[in-house]
């Protein structure tokens, strides 16, 4: 279930973005390496994205029946 209509995370996806986001935070302050992190985040962006595409899709495809 997404927060908003225009969002594509759902509730589990928005919390794993913000804790990593505290992780990486802390690891800037430390003068640690975040690319890791950073790209955890984006594969999760990327999913959710992927799957609100997939599901406009097939409601288009619906609607065109």
């Amino acid at each position: 279930m997404a927060l908003t209509d225009k969002d594509p995370h759902n509730l589990s996806e928005l919390a794993r973005v913000v804790v990593l986001g505290v992780r990486i935070q802390r690891r800037e302050a430390r003068g640690r390496s975040t690319k890791a992190l950073e790209n955890r985040v984006d594969r999760i962006r990327e999913e959710a994205q992927a799957r609100e595409d997939a599901r406009a899709a097939a409601r288009r495809k619906q609607q065109g029946k």
